[in-house]
């Protein structure tokens, strides 16, 4: 899905959202060199992978994180996590670098990435994720968020993730 065919799907569902127009962000240091209202809420996006490359992570944590991999390891279970390919993002979640967001998720046709969500990230009131593009940033309610992932059909799970190198 584009950034149009996802405020679409938005607004058929009716959901409170609202977009930031940007220049491009390739991290989230750039994103808070935009000062965006609201920009509290964006959250950092990581794709992962074990090593065997048979699962992928989706992992979404706050901004201000840094994620322990060997603890996410632990706490969900999996075999060792690495960073997944850019090949693997864009042959999964049609994304480019840069551009790492839950709404990739929506192009995932196998469902096979699972999106993992910090649970800080979902107390959140309003949570900022690109809309397949790294121009724009799209406010929306957690709850909203889970409930459109949860409805395309991929597996989706909450973790206590830690700080750490």
């Amino acid at each position: 899905m584009d950034r149009a065919q996802i405020e679409a799907l938005l607004d058929r569902r009716q959901v409170d959202y609202h977009v930031a127009e940007h220049p491009a962000a390739l991290t989230i240091g750039d994103m808070q060199k935009f000062h965006l209202d609201g920009s509290e809420g964006i959250v950092k996006n990581l794709f992962l992978r074990d090593d065997k490359k048979k699962n992928y992570y989706l992992v979404v944590v706050r901004q201000d994180k840094t994620v322990n991999l060997k603890a996410l390891r632990r706490e969900l279970g999996t075999r060792p996590l690495s960073f997944a390919s850019e090949a693997d993002l864009e042959r999964l979640l049609g994304l480019h670098k840069g551009e790492v967001t839950p709404m990739g998720i929506l192009n995932d046709t196998d469902r096979v990435v699972q999106v993992v969500f910090d649970k800080d990230v979902l107390e959140q009131d309003r949570l900022g994720v690109h809309p397949n593009t790294n121009t724009a940033t799209l406010f929306l309610a957690p709850a909203e968020l889970w409930a459109l992932l949860e409805e395309h059909g991929n597996s989706l799970v909450t973790a206590r993730i830690e700080q750490g190198a």
